[in-house]
């Protein structure tokens, strides 16, 4: 101050205020980061903590130390989908990172929703080293709206660049087949296909490219008959190949994977040999090769693996309730019982372990907060930490589940890389006022020449629609349609080409599953072919089996009260012959509560004007049928059987925080919530099971919820509930009550004798 003001001048207050602030460096609010991307760069499995980098104009830098306290990593957290932070870390203690330093003195509240709302020197300003990069540590637990990590929110600027990859074949016994398990690597790179230099390629890299095309495994290649057929085309003066690989731009430099990575952009790449080198980009080598393993459902033409092999490696994890092929809520086996993972510390690392296990490729995508639905049960695991090396769930690092307080809003679920077979381009719809429906056409061989058609609707159900549906990648089915003359069907493709088709719901596409070998449709092509209705989305009902064994007991009821019950069917066939009004029956009787557990509403088929009204009980039938109740012999005969019509499908009860939608009082629209369940007590009309002609001995209990798979479900392995119920001839006893999926299935009927019991064609 003395220098720049002489003692002969003197300096008001107002001005010495105002000196000092145009000396002082002024904050600087980030106002063109509304989209800023963070990353941690950290441990391998730990995707809550590590270095603090951001990407600004295209590349990756760091943040430095200077004034970052806690308020400031809340912030970063937030912004990264975690609940909040526990912690920061200074003095780079996750190494030094490279490139520029991209913030300095950066200063929040505590209340900003990302970085680009605190305060900074300004976008490369900055007098740290990267000695003094920032690190913070968040609490793994994620926000409930950060619904996944998926591979390509896990890459950088070079990730989005190496977009997928491919395998070209190069046998000619690998062209015929329609799956492509051998071959040339490629990789698309900025647009554009480019092979990868085979010089330090390893089966690693294999591994990796294998995950992302859908295989769980990769093969040794036999690299010197490779070699001949590369030289061979080297020696061709008209090889287009030869001229090609004399460019830089035809070859991906170099790779480097460790194995464990999801998806090659996490690997090491050099795109272009080091700068300075004009030298081709890949002296004396050639393309580099991989062999692929594909999972069993996926090996063509041969058998099935053998019964033990694969009931032993599949039943200690399994998916459910996902829309398509390779993916949904992840369960796991222990104690004898499937239980789900909880979505703390989750990541695309456990992910890529499961998915390999049940025989797909890598993980695409890790989904959080029960995106594909909540489970039932116990949690069994939590705070998952896979390493990438590991052959099944159970090898990697984790917590019991009840530990850490989850809940099934928590529950993980995956979506996994499956091979492409070429079936979505077997099917197409065609006629629908939306491309979600319209009437199924197929492609198939018809004397040795492929063509489109249409299938015949006899027999065509909602489980023939879900593997259509499927197949199209349209997800679940809404609707079996059998009357299509409102849809018009592609020219030319009107012929029935597919008839008696049956699927058991497992298949990947139409052509997979049983059908006439000549067509044989009963009533042609045109009007009745067979069409279908798809969602993403769909309700997943299952009984609450506890309450069923705890609220149990007989009654001897007398005829006298049972008229209405009788007119509805919902007594024994012995009590037509009955002296009526006298003398009672005999009930077992229970209450049922029944929960949707998808993500959908679960609504009656049809609208309320098809309700059928029944004056006894004076109320409405929106399902006439929406429950089996069945005592069956352990050996599976059915002795006494009744049903339930859904008189009253509604929210009884929902959780605090969501809103009933159906009540049916007053005709209100009928449906249970996703969330909600619907109730029905143990005092009502035909909430029983008659036992009146059945000795004493012990039996199954069984219940089934829509049992005639009227209404669409994302999951109908749950519909069934057994117990083992003992009946003396004066008391009863219901125990071991479960739902037909929460046991291992050795232990249970398969599905085949299920749906015999079902129909009783023992």
């Amino acid at each position: 101050l003395k220098w720049l003001y002489p003692p002969q001048h003197s300096m008001s207050l107002s001005q010495l205020l105002l000196l000092l602030l145009l000396l002082q460096a002024p904050p600087c609010r980030l106002q063109a980061l509304s989209t800023m991307k963070l990353r941690l760069v950290g441990p391998e499995g730990r995707p809550e903590e590590g270095r603090l980098e951001v990407l600004y104009q295209g590349q990756w830098g760091t943040v430095c130390d200077d004034d970052f306290a806690l308020q400031e990593a809340m912030v970063a957290c937030r912004q990264l989908g975690f609940e909040t932070a526990l912690t920061w870390a200074h003095s780079a203690k996750y190494g030094q990172g490279e490139g520029p330093i991209w913030l300095d003195n950066v200063r929040c509240v505590g209340t900003e929703s990302s970085l680009d709302q605190c305060m900074s020197n300004g976008w490369g300003v900055s007098d740290c080293s990267h000695s003094e990069d920032i690190g913070v540590v968040c609490h793994p637990q994620r926000q409930r709206g950060y619904l996944s990590e998926r591979v390509s929110n896990a890459l950088g600027p070079q990730g989005r660049r190496l977009e997928e990859v491919r395998l070209k074949p190069i046998l000619a016994s690998a062209k015929r087949h329609s799956l492509v398990t051998e071959g040339a690597v490629e990789v698309k790179y900025e647009g554009h296909w480019r092979q990868v230099c085979d010089q330090d390629w390893t089966r690693n890299n294999s591994k990796v490219v294998c995950g992302m095309l859908g295989f769980p495994s990769e093969a040794p290649v036999n690299s010197l008959y490779y070699r001949k057929v590369w030289n061979l085309k080297m020696k061709d003066p008209k090889s287009r190949l030869k001229s090609l690989t004399q460019k830089n731009s035809f070859w991906i430099h170099r790779v480097n994977c460790l194995g464990t990575e999801p998806h090659l952009a996490n690997c090491q790449v050099q795109v272009a040999p080091a700068r300075g080198k004009q030298r081709p980009a890949c002296p004396g080598g050639m393309h580099a090769v991989a062999s692929c393993v594909p999972g069993p459902r996926f090996r063509p033409g041969k058998a099935k693996p053998g019964r033990k092999e694969s009931r032993a490696e599949e039943l200690k994890v399994r998916l459910r309730s996902g829309a398509q092929v390779g993916e949904g809520r992840v369960e796991v086996l222990m104690n004898r019982q499937w239980g789900t993972v909880c979505d703390h510390g989750w990541n695309l690392i456990s992910a890529t372990i499961v998915c390999r296990q049940l025989g797909f490729g890598s993980a695409r995508e890790a989904l959080f907060g029960a995106q594909l639905g909540q489970g039932l049960g116990p949690i069994h695991l939590s705070e998952v930490r896979c390493r990438g090396y590991e052959r099944t769930l159970s090898d990697c690092p984790s917590l019991e589940g009840s530990q850490n307080g989850c809940q099934h809003e928590n529950d993980a679920a995956v979506r996994c890389n499956v091979p492409n077979m070429g079936f979505q381009n077997q099917v197409r719809l065609a006629g629908g006022r939306s491309p979600e429906e319209g009437v199924v056409e197929v492609q198939v061989e018809v004397n040795g020449v492929r063509r489109w058609g249409a299938v015949c609707s006899d027999h065509w159900g909602l489980t023939e629609a879900r593997v259509a549906c499927r197949q199209l990648g349209l997800g679940f089915a809404n609707h079996a349609i059998k009357d299509t003359w409102y849809w018009q069907g592609t020219p030319g493709a009107g012929e029935v080409v597919m008839s008696g088709v049956r699927c058991s719901g497992t298949e990947l596409a139409l052509q997979q599953c049983q059908r006439h070998g000549p067509v044989h449709c009963s009533h042609g092509a045109g009007r009745f072919s067979a069409g279908v209705s798809c969602t993403d989305s769909a309700p997943d009902l299952v009984m609450n089996a506890q309450l069923v064994q705890e609220t149990a007991y007989l009654e001897d009821r007398p005829l006298s009260q049972l008229y209405c019950a009788h007119e509805e069917n919902c007594l024994s066939q012995s009590a037509d012959h009955m002296d009526w009004p006298y003398g009672h029956r005999r009930l077992l009787r229970f209450s049922s509560q029944i929960y949707n557990l998808g993500r959908a509403d679960f609504r009656p088929k049809t609208g309320r004007h098809s309700w059928i009204w029944h004056q006894c009980h004076r109320h409405y039938h929106s399902i006439e049928v929406f429950t089996h109740y069945d005592l069956l012999t352990l050996n599976g005969s059915k002795v006494a059987e009744g049903h339930k019509a859904s008189f009253c499908l509604e929210d009884t009860n929902c959780p605090a925080g969501l809103q009933k939608r159906y009540a049916c009082a007053n005709f209100g629209e009928q449906g249970v919530t996703v969330g909600c369940w619907d109730t029905y007590r143990h005092d009502i009309d035909c909430q029983w099971v008659d036992i009146t002609d059945v000795g004493p001995g012990n039996y199954i209990f069984q219940v089934v919820v829509n049992p005639k798979y009227e209404v669409a479900e994302s999951d109908f392995s749950n519909n069934m509930m057994r117990c083992r119920c003992k009946y003396d001839g004066h008391r009863v006893w219901l125990h071991n009550c479960h739902t037909g999926d929460s046991y291992r299935a050795n232990e249970e009927l398969s599905l085949e004798q299920e749906q015999r019991l079902r129909n009783n064609l023992i």
